[in-house]
């Protein structure tokens, strides 16, 4: 029986994907796994250059993006493995961390999930763990008053309160790369599809816990992230899908008052920003970016943060990113 299925969505990175791949291979020697390949709709040769170089990866080639659950689930679907990995093709694979990961899980028949260190590609560790959010942390969390949010607060959010080092429990990880255990996944069920992008990962940890699983952190097993670094680009879909699975995920657990006073907030948050914008373009300061602002928080705005599958046809790329994730609406200057 294969150990391990690693399951990647792609889209439209295919450097990153080839030296992902690689580096599966290279850490892959004392497992017998399989690699899973769901390709969103790319137009930059990654199915080609898929099949031509790794003729042994498993690949689901999508005419669109059908969002990350969505495709995760494709390859959750036809995975063989006793573990299933759900991995970035922003990331690579140090050393034996695949096989780290499959010995904690065997020796730990309650554990559901494990997530392991990420780090960044100096060598720091970067924050990949969760405790799960409240009302107060998801008002602060990725907006521009998250510089202001009582320092306890989001301490405990990113769980900055325990050491990077020490293995423990957590509530959940981040989608990065995910490890879950067969019997978990056909317990609680695949990822929900309802989630276009974001949130995803704490929605399927949430119930893998509520069903009795453990998810824990293994920082011995470590995992390469490349994270898109700081850019003055907005992209509006981003901020919406972002925002829209946040709604989401307190509507299905904390209910429709909950996740009606976070929408309301979250978009007067927005219309501050855009007002912002708009007098910084009228006094001349950076004019171009200011327009691309004003347009990308109208058009968040414009959407009330609803959430439609029909935002699967934006053109969104990989998800996971930090830039993507932590944006929100800062009020970069």
């Amino acid at each position: 029986m294969v150990d391990l299925s690693v399951v990647i969505v792609n889209w439209n990175v295919r450097d990153l994907l080839r030296r992902c791949l690689f580096s599966l291979h290279a850490g892959s020697s004392t497992l017998r796994i399989e690699t899973i390949v769901v390709d969103n709709g790319s137009t930059d040769g990654s199915v080609e250059m898929v099949r031509a170089e790794f003729p042994q990866v498993r690949l689901i080639a999508n005419p669109d993006n059908r969002g990350f659950p969505a495709a995760n689930n494709q390859g959750i679907e036809i995975a063989q493995g006793r573990y299933i990995l759900l991995l970035n093709p922003d990331t690579e694979v140090v050393g034996d961390a695949l096989a780290t990961m499959v010995g904690f899980a065997d020796e730990h028949p309650d554990v559901g999930v494990v997530g392991p260190q990420l780090l960044n590609p100096d060598g720091s560790v970067q924050s990949s763990r969760r405790r799960f959010p409240t009302l107060a942390t998801a008002f602060f969390e990725s907006t521009w008053l998250q510089p202001y949010a009582p320092r306890r607060l989001l301490e405990r959010f990113y769980v900055l309160d325990r050491s990077d080092d020490e293995i423990q429990e957590v509530d959940w990880v981040t989608g990065a790369a995910l490890m879950a255990r067969r019997e978990a996944v056909e317990q609680v069920g695949p990822l929900d599809e309802g989630f276009f992008m974001y949130s995803e990962e704490l929605d399927w940890c949430r119930r893998f816990k509520e069903a009795g699983w453990r998810v824990v952190y293994l920082p011995a097993a470590q995992i390469v992230h490349y994270v898109g670094k700081s850019s003055e680009q907005v992209l509006p879909a981003r901020h919406i899908h972002f925002q829209t699975s946040k709604v989401r995920y307190f509507r299905k657990y904390h209910g429709t008052l909950a996740a009606e006073v976070l929408r309301w907030f979250l978009l007067g948050n927005y219309a501050w920003q855009l007002g912002l914008e708009a007098v910084k373009w009228a006094v001349g300061h950076k004019r171009p970016l200011r327009a691309q602002r004003i347009g990308a928080y109208w058009q968040v705005l414009c959407s009330g943060l609803r959430g439609t599958r029909s935002q699967g046809s934006s053109k969104v790329g990989k998800r996971g990113s930090e830039e993507a994730r932590g944006q929100g609406s800062r009020g970069e200057r």
